[in-house]
Parts: structure tokens; C-alpha cells; sequence
């Protein structure tokens, strides 16, 4: 699953790349937050926005949240609906998503899916390590290299296996590991934390834990200031790159606004505007590079379990080292398998032969 789920962002792109674009006019003028909210609603009177993407770029659609039936592209200079998400995609990957995190075993079973995936995170980094110390060889010449390096197609049985075993591993344990112990601090919240109490930064309160499948959602408030707020976030950050307002869930609560200015390494970093929701002042700012290492890591952990921390590159690497690491799987039952029939059969021999010597 996670090799499939490797190059979502891409494939979604493709597959809405109509509705994701649109054309500008000369010397267009964007309409209101409340404006493009108010069109949508013209436009599809059962959707209930929950947040709203707006990019510097000419050529770029609003995005408007729609709860779980995804995402509505909305032309910023008309308020056309120029598409939806696309629906088989959402479905396919979707089930996938919820298969890599929970074993797709639906909204009641979930934290059982999730215990267990989390639990295997840890076995499979367990295995990563151990079998990297164990197979790595303990002179760095190419005698000793050779046999774990180079990867041999043309032997069958036990001999293939335990080469694609130690060849594929040899290849792609440093990366699992990196998959799996990014896995690891997503999947519980005492890995979480450590992150923030390695780095010596204070435990952030507790955030809302992934919903499972299909659970209920409350509705967001679309603020009536909307407009000023917006306007507040574009002269608090003047070079940004996109703006993402998530509704919130209370009248009187804070609005937050995550702000890329395309100033950091990590093209996932975000700024981060609060503003008080009835008065539009700025309750607090903080720029993406003045954000403690434990929230910056924890962010680079997030983007790099899927790869995408490294660009299309990442992702590749990423997908190839979840190729290998079925490979492993498949390899080392197969392996286990053949010790085991082996084991049976001494056992069977070592019960025959007494009666074989007595007659």
C-alpha cells in the first residue's frame, strides 16, 4: 500500500489537471474569500466548505474544502466551479489510505487496524536494523561486499532467496529504516513527544487523532469577516506563496492560517497566522523558521515517510524501497519456510531411525 500510495499527489494532479487550472485575464482581479464561498454555495447548495486555498498564481483555481466528498476548484476571478475531485480517485486511494493505516477494517474497527499497524511499524524497524548490523559485512572490501551487493537472477530455491534477501536489503534497509521510524512517531504519541523531548522543546497539547473512516464531522463556521481576515494574512506575509484558511468549528475560536512563503528548505514548511476572530488583530505570528525543532522535525517526519520531503526523487526512492521491502517479506517467510521443512524432516528421520536399527 504504501508503494501505491507513492505518487498520489502527482496522479491526482493529472487526473484533475482541467479543473486545477484556469486562464487570467489581462489585469484580472481576484473576487473575495466571501465572494468565491458565496458562488460555491450558488453553485452547490449542499456543500459545506470546511477551508479555502488561495495561490499566488495566476494560473491557479481556489480550492475549496467539501468535508469528505473532497475538493471543489473554483475559478478566483468568476466563482465558476470548474471542477470537483475526482471521485474514482478519492475511492482508490482512499481505501488505500485507510488499508496503510488501519487495515481498512472500517470506522469500528479502526483503533484495532491502527494498533496493529503501529505495532508492526515497530517490528519491521526492529527488523530493519538488526538485519543491517547482522548481513553487513565486517570488512568494507568487495570480496565481502560482493556477495550481499550484487543481485543474482540466475539461481533458483534457497540460494535465490537468500540473495534477493541480503541484496535487497543491503539496498534499501537505510531507507526503511527511515520509513518505518518516521512511521513509528506518526503512528503513537509517546514517539511524538520524544521527538520534542529530544530536541528540548516543550510537549504541544494534544491534537485531534486521525478519524476513522467515515466518522462524524462537525460543521464549520464560515466567518462573516472573512475578507478582513484574509486581507490581514496577505499584508502579514507579502511574498506568500499560498494562503490555507481551515474553518473552525466555534464562533468565538481563533482563526489560524497556514502560509507557505516559499522562504524554507522544506516546501512543506508553513507560517502560521492566529487572529482574533472578531477583531482581526493578530493574536500571534510565527514564521516557519522561528518554530522550535521539535515542530519543525516533526514536520519533516510527516512528508518524509511518503518521500515527498525530497521531490519526485524522494518519492521514487521511497516506492522502490517499498518494492523491496515485500521483496523482504516474501524472501524471509521463504527462507523461515525452508528451515522449518527442514527442521520436520531431521525430526521425522531422527523418530525412524531407532526402529530401522532394531528390525
Amino acid at each position: 500500500t504504501g508503494a501505491l500510495l507513492a505518487f498520489e499527489p502527482q496522479i491526482k494532479a493529472f487526473v484533475e489537471r482541467d479543473a486545477r487550472t484556469v486562464a487570467a485575464p489581462p489585469d484580472a482581479v481576484r473576487l473575495s474569500p466571501q465572494s468565491l464561498i458565496e458562488k460555491v454555495r450558488t453553485a452547490k447548495p449542499d456543500a459545506k466548505p470546511s477551508s479555502l486555498i488561495i495561490q499566488n498564481n495566476p494560473n491557479a483555481a481556489a480550492v475549496v474544502a467539501n468535508g469528505r466528498a473532497g475538493n471543489l476548484y473554483v475559478n478566483p476571478y468568476t466563482g465558476e466551479v470548474t471542477g470537483e475531485s475526482s471521485k474514482s480517485a478519492n475511492a482508490f486511494f482512499g481505501f488505500l489510505t485507510d488499508a496503510h493505516r488501519g487495515l481498512a477494517l472500517g470506522s469500528e474497527n479502526y483503533v484495532i487496524g491502527r494498533a496493529i499497524t503501529g505495532a508492526c511499524n515497530v517490528a519491521f524497524l526492529f527488523l530493519a536494523i538488526s538485519g543491517l548490523y547482522i548481513w553487513f559485512p565486517r570488512k568494507l572490501t568487495w570480496r565481502h561486499l560482493k556477495p550481499i551487493a550484487v543481485l543474482k537472477l540466475n539461481v533458483t530455491g534457497r540460494a535465490r532467496d537468500f540473495n534477493w534477501h541480503n541484496t535487497i536489503g543491503f539496498w534499501t534497509s537505510l531507507v526503511l529504516i527511515v520509513l518505518t521510524l518516521t512511521a513509528v512517531v506518526i503512528s503513537y504519541q509517546w514517539a511524538s513527544n520524544l521527538v520534542f523531548v529530544l530536541t528540548g522543546n516543550e510537549i504541544p497539547a494534544p491534537q485531534n487523532q486521525q478519524r476513522p473512516p467515515n466518522a462524524e464531522q462537525q460543521q464549520p463556521i464560515i466567518p462573516a469577516n472573512i475578507n478582513d481576515l484574509w486581507s490581514r494574512a496577505e499584508s502579514q506575509a507579502g511574498n506568500w506563496k499560498s494562503i490555507n484558511l481551515r474553518f473552525p468549528a466555534q464562533q468565538t475560536a481563533p482563526i489560524v492560517f497556514a502560509i507557505d512563503e516559499g522562504k524554507s528548505w522544506n516546501v512543506f514548511g508553513r507560517s502560521q497566522l492566529t487572529l482574533d476572530a472578531k477583531t482581526s488583530e493578530v493574536v500571534k505570528w510565527e514564521t516557519y523558521n522561528e518554530q522550535n525543532w521539535g515542530r519543525k522535525l516533526r514536520s519533516w517526519f510527516r512528508f518524509t515517510h511518503t518521500g515527498e520531503t525530497g521531490g519526485i526523487i524522494g518519492q521514487i526512492i521511497a516506492f522502490l524501497a517499498c518494492i523491496g521491502g515485500a521483496f523482504l517479506v516474501y524472501t524471509g517467510f521463504s527462507l523461515s519456510l525452508r528451515r522449518f521443512r527442514a527442521w520436520l524432516l531431521r525430526r521425522s528421520k531422527a523418530r525412524t531411525k531407532p526402529q530401522t536399527e532394531h528390525v
